[in-house]
């Protein structure tokens, strides 16, 4: 009896197993003709678009090559050349290192013992050389040598060298960083619509079919070129003298910013320390910095120009006025000196050309002292200075204007004959362009822009009125002609005003003993076509002053530019009285 119910129970558990082992089975079929569905589906109807998406991951864009940037006169500056990065791929060799360097030790100019030794290094990719030409390239490409890829890729090159360096900047093609203009107008010189794609193998090379076009498969593409308002002959001129005056004062540093003040663009801006944009790696960062822009500093007596300018737009003063000039005045426990005080010691009654020619301190004091704190101030801001400029360059300053609630009778004073207040070379630019522009300020930009571009970019502010502007042109220009200035021109009228500062100290407390000496002036006054403002710092040996140093550098400059541009004269020379 136990035996049967054994036998019973042996054939249940048999049935069961054979029952589930079916059911498995069918599920097993079943799993496995959804699979061969799917794989149909997939393969044949691709309902998923696995075909798309494997192209798409073959499908690779041209080469893009930046945009080139070229001067107002269609002067090249910066453009994209293309060089080759050559590799041996050790797992595609085919040529024993002995006879791949005996091919390519002539073609890539390197001895033969050291290629052999490079293409025996046990690493899947071997860099045998980079930065090679086309002309190279070609020549490796001749050989077919399928163990040799090339890799292309494009370096920043600048055809006129250190030419308007600071205004260009530079572009690192490995690290994708840049300056200047290369940076400003990035987007715009690296903008490619439209580009033609393509698909490629895992190694990179093109895949061909009815619709590739293989030339515009192995084209670059290139983005958009930009032109810029800088004038290459104008820009050279300056440069050139500048750093002869450099040399001869051993400065520290110095700049030249020329601007055509009716519409805001710049034709030259010079800086230096300069340095070579194809070599920016081996500059210094005190080389690359435009300092112009970053830095800050006491302006000097060229800052006059603004005080007096502003007391004439708020009614405190008029062409006609006198001020009483006696030589010095005591703010506070602070005696202020006019430059000339041992020769002449109390001028008295003296008008504003006079200020201007002999640059009186004591005069411009109290022309500020005549205007309230937060008037005074409001006509700054209207001037541009406690912010920046526009300027299409990066890293420039806002400066620096202290709050009226905060200023000290000191701080009035000093503001009137520029030392209340610090600030950029592109601000003063900024500022006295709208003296010769019938009062308005245009935003100064290196950039040529098209007239929708320009309309969003380049800003235009009232800060007096015309007839006010032309009377601080009058009182300028009559300074220049009434003087010894070495600016003083026989064909044209300047409206010019040089100045002199000390320098601060780095860390803002006191002064050194260096100086600034600038100028900044416009011509012709009667219908200014360009600004030019000039900067040295730090100058060594003789009589260092405004007129000493800056101004024979405006003076060979606007005698140059004047050629250049071909401006006409608004001077009527003197008839010669016959005997």
């Amino acid at each position: 009896m136990t035996r049967v119910r054994r036998e019973e129970d042996k054939k249940s558990k048999n049935t069961i197993f054979s029952d589930w082992l079916m059911r498995y089975q069918i599920v097993f079929l079943i799993l496995l003709m959804l699979f061969i569905i799917y794989l149909f589906c997939v393969q044949v109807l691709d309902i998923k678009h696995f075909r798309i998406k494997a192209k798409n991951q073959r499908r690779s864009s041209a080469f893009v090559l930046r945009g080139d940037i070229y001067d107002r006169n269609g002067y090249k500056l910066a453009t994209d050349t293309v060089y080759y990065d050559i590799f041996a791929r050790r797992a595609d060799y085919v040529h024993e290192p002995e006879e791949l360097a005996k091919l390519l030790a002539p073609i890539l100019k390197l001895s033969q013992y050291d290629l052999t030794e490079k293409l025996r290094q046990n690493t899947s990719i071997v860099s045998l050389k980079k930065n090679v030409d086309r002309h190279t390239r070609d020549q490796i490409a001749k050989l077919n040598l399928r163990e040799i890829p090339m890799d292309k890729k494009s370096i920043r090159t600048y055809p006129q060298g250190k030419l308007a360096a600071h205004v260009l900047g530079y572009y690192n093609f490995d690290a994708d960083v840049a300056s200047g203009v290369e940076l400003t107008a990035g987007d715009m010189l690296e903008s490619v619509s439209n580009a033609p794609s393509f698909e490629m193998t895992p190694k990179g090379k093109v895949i061909y079919n009815i619709t590739t076009d293989p030339i515009v498969a192995t084209k670059p593409v290139k983005g958009k070129d930009v032109t810029l308002t800088i004038d290459a002959p104008v820009q050279h001129v300056c440069e050139k003298a500048l750093m002869k005056s450099i040399q001869k004062f051993h400065a520290a540093r110095g700049a030249v910013i020329v601007m055509n003040p009716k519409n805001g663009e710049i034709l030259a801006y010079a800086v230096y320390p300069d340095f070579d944009p194809n070599n920016f790696k081996n500059a210094t960062s005190y080389q690359i910095k435009n300092w112009t822009l970053t830095d800050v500093f006491p302006p000097g007596s060229t800052f006059k120009t603004i005080t007096v300018a502003s007391a004439i737009e708020l009614g405190k003063i008029n062409k006609y006025s006198k001020i009483n000039d006696t030589g010095k005045i005591k703010i506070g426990w602070w005696t202020i000196k006019n430059y000339d005080y041992a020769r002449r010691p109390n001028p008295g009654m003296i008008d504003l050309v006079y200020l201007f020619e002999h640059s009186s301190n004591v005069a411009s004091v109290v022309v500020a002292q005549m205007m309230g704190r937060h008037e005074y101030y409001n006509m700054l801001k209207k001037f541009g200075f406690g912010e920046k400029t526009g300027i299409d360059l990066p890293g420039e300053s806002v400066g620096l204007l202290k709050n009226p609630s905060k200023w000290d009778a000191s701080d009035h004073a000093s503001m009137g004959y520029g030392y209340g207040s610090s600030v950029t070379a592109i601000q003063m630019v900024s500022a006295v362009s709208a003296l010769a522009n019938g009062g308005v300020r245009v935003t100064p930009h290196v950039i040529k822009y098209s007239p929708e571009e320009e309309a969003i970019k380049v800003k235009r502010t009232e800060v007096m009125s015309a007839e006010h502007a032309k009377i601080v042109t009058e009182l300028l220009t009559e300074s220049i002609n009434r003087g010894k200035s070495p600016i003083k021109s026989d064909s044209y009228n300047i409206a010019a005003k040089t100045g002199t500062s000390i320098k601060p100290k780095e860390n803002g407390s006191g002064y050194t003993n260096k100086l600034y000496t600038s100028i900044v002036g416009y011509m012709p006054s009667s219908n200014p076509q360009v600004l030019i403002y000039v900067i040295v710092d730090s100058a060594q040996g003789g009589e260092i002053w405004g007129n000493t140093v800056a101004a024979p550098i405006f003076k060979e400059i606007s005698t140059q530019i004047a050629r250049i541009l071909n401006l006409v004269p608004d001077k009527v020379a003197k008839p010669k009285i016959s005997e």
